[in-house]
């Protein structure tokens, strides 16, 4: 996809003990670590709901239920200096293996990507304490309200 489309995504606030899961990414360009909620591309002929538990399973080989949307975004942003345009469906949901909510850290051993992909439990005041942003824009107000 041409960073000239707008891209759908499909993310999940997983929440327990007042954390969300996020990974962690790191914009070069900025030199600026941030948070975003697991989830990821919805590929064309495809339901946000679909390319959520796909995505979920690729990237920390777990199964999801009890998926129910919650809200959309729309995102325009910078990532390593290229512009990018999202939209973002956010869902709620439960990871099938209760055990994934008492790890600090979800580490697959292989997530079938090239680069390794870990998720951390991670609550706003310690987002906020690590004066990170989380991504997209507007969803740390979003939880702030809905949680």
């Amino acid at each position: 996809m041409s960073w000239r489309e707008i891209r759908p995504i499909a993310i999940c606030l997983f929440y327990h003990n007042e954390k969300i899961l996020v990974f962690k990414g790191y914009d070069k360009e900025k030199d600026e670590i941030f948070y975003r909620p697991i989830g990821g591309a919805i590929e064309f002929g495809e339901y946000g709901e679909q390319a959520l538990k796909r995505e979920i399973r690729e990237e920390i080989q777990a199964e999801i239920k009890d998926i129910k949307f919650l809200t959309m975004f729309e995102n325009i942003f910078t990532y390593e200096g290229k512009m990018g345009h999202e939209i973002v469906l956010v869902f709620d949901g439960t990871l099938v293996d209760t055990s994934l909510y008492e790890k600090n850290l979800i580490a697959p051993e292989d997530n079938g990507n090239q680069t390794k992909f870990n998720a951390y439990w991670k609550s706003l005041e310690e987002i906020k304490k690590e004066d990170r942003p989380l991504y997209p824009d507007g969803l740390f107000n979003f939880i702030e309200k809905y949680y």
